[in-house]
């Protein structure tokens, strides 16, 4: 299984950086978001995809998964959800200024 979350991220990982490197606006906003879901995932197989009881002191078992790592990356899904929706806005508010997205555009030139 770890094996196959390998993969998955490394798609994750290049399907980002593609669109990071793109001139859309809005490509970039998703490609930084696909970027973090991607690292968090890194995260989740780092910590080990375990079986076993949850922690808790009614159960009675050999072995139990560490809550910790899953805890930590729900915070972080979160945080990675509420920072897309503030780019997200930023990008449109932009594009609704400068009619345009392009991100050659959006530079603009020396002489201005």
């Amino acid at each position: 299984m770890e094996i196959l979350m390998s993969v998955l991220v490394g798609i994750l990982f290049t399907a980002g950086t593609y669109l990071v490197l793109a001139k859309s606006l809005l490509r970039i906003v998703l490609g930084t978001s696909i970027l973090g879901h991607g690292a968090l995932l890194l995260l989740l197989t780092m910590g080990g995809i375990k079986t076993g009881a949850p922690p808790l002191l009614g159960l009675e078992s050999t072995t139990y998964t560490d809550p910790l790592p899953q805890a930590l990356i729900l915070t972080a899904i979160v945080i990675n959800f509420g920072t897309l929706g503030v780019f997200l806005v930023i990008a449109y508010r932009s594009y609704q200024e400068l009619g345009t997205d392009d991100m050659e555009e959006l530079r603009g030139t020396e002489d201005e």
